[in-house]
Parts: structure tokens; C-alpha cells; sequence
């Protein structure tokens, strides 16, 4: 079982960097990093993580989406480490969903993400995989990657108009409305 470790928020430069190559994925410091990556990223109920959000340059990010009070309709996934995540191709087709993020407390936005990716990544035992991720799970994705590569969504929304406070989120969401 893994520690909770502090997160990060806007502002931090570790948030705008570009996170480097994880070399060697069986060192212990890594594995137990990955454990308290995985233990942070359920107690603050998000639906994923990256190294960068608890204040460490690595290209590693957890996936653990399931229905909780920030994501109440998320799917079933994870908890799954990817480390020296890439995209290998998406859609051209895109839609826009509600985003929220650990690193930026309060604050939802309305991000245009691809629809479908194909996803290469490592696990925490060196196995490469290859998938294929749509909707929830490939929002997620593309969202941590962002934070791998210095980005965050609110880099990614086409109109400040499509911000809202976390308060309102919820009230939309409870109404059953969408983008």
C-alpha cells in the first residue's frame, strides 16, 4: 500500500514542464512511487494521476476510473500504471466533455478531445502494450499525457465561457445535461 502524497496546483512550475523517460521501470523507488501514485489518486477521488500533478518530472501516470463523487458515471478501469505513455493515432472526430483537475481545484471546463486513440504504453512490469481507448477512458488519457508534456486543460478549452465553478458542474451534471 502505497503513502498520499501532496498535489500539486497551477501555478507550479512542474506543471509546465516536459516529464523525462522513466529507464528504469523495476527499481524500487519507481514501483513504490507507482503504489503511492495509485494511493493518491484514489483518495482524492480522481479518475487519474501523473507524476508531474505530486511533484516528480516522470512519464508515469495511473488510470482508475470508476464512479465516484467528482465522476459519478465513470467507467469501470484501473487502478493501471502507464509509464512512457504515447499516442499512436486517433480520430479525427472529437467531442467535448466536462474536465476537471486535481492540479486545479474548483474549476471545470469543457475540453474537445479525440473520440478514439490508439495508445502505446509500458506497465509497472515492463510489458509493452497496445490498445485501443474511447470515450471516459480516452478523455482521461489524452488528459494525463497533457500533464506529461507541460499541458493542462485549460490550455486545451475554446472559450473561457465554457469554464464553470465545481459548484455549478455539479448542478449541471444532476440535471442530466450535456455539452
Amino acid at each position: 500500500m502505497g503513502k498520499i502524497l501532496e498535489i500539486s496546483e497551477l501555478g507550479h512550475p512542474i506543471l509546465r514542464q516536459r516529464a523525462s523517460e522513466v529507464e528504469n521501470l523495476r527499481d524500487k523507488d519507481v514501483q513504490n512511487f507507482i503504489d503511492d501514485l495509485i494511493e493518491t489518486c484514489i483518495d482524492s477521488n480522481g479518475v487519474g494521476i501523473a507524476a508531474p500533478q505530486v511533484y516528480k518530472s516522470e512519464r508515469i501516470f495511473i488510470i482508475s476510473s470508476r464512479p465516484n463523487a467528482r465522476y459519478p458515471n465513470a467507467p469501470e478501469l484501473g487502478p493501471v500504471a502507464m509509464i512512457n505513455p504515447a499516442i499512436t493515432s486517433f480520430s479525427e472526430e472529437k467531442e467535448k466533455d466536462w474536465e476537471g483537475c486535481l492540479s486545479i481545484p474548483g474549476i471545470r471546463g469543457l475540453v474537445p478531445r479525440h473520440k478514439t486513440i490508439k495508445v502505446k504504453y509500458q506497465t509497472r512490469d515492463g510489458v509493452l502494450v497496445e490498445n485501443e481507448f474511447s470515450d471516459f477512458i480516452a478523455r482521461i488519457f489524452q488528459h494525463e499525457l497533457d500533464h506529461l508534456n507541460g499541458i493542462v486543460f485549460l490550455d486545451r478549452i475554446d472559450s473561457n465561457k465554457e469554464l464553470v465553478t465545481e459548484k455549478e458542474y455539479y448542478k449541471i451534471i444532476s440535471e442530466g445535461n450535456r455539452p
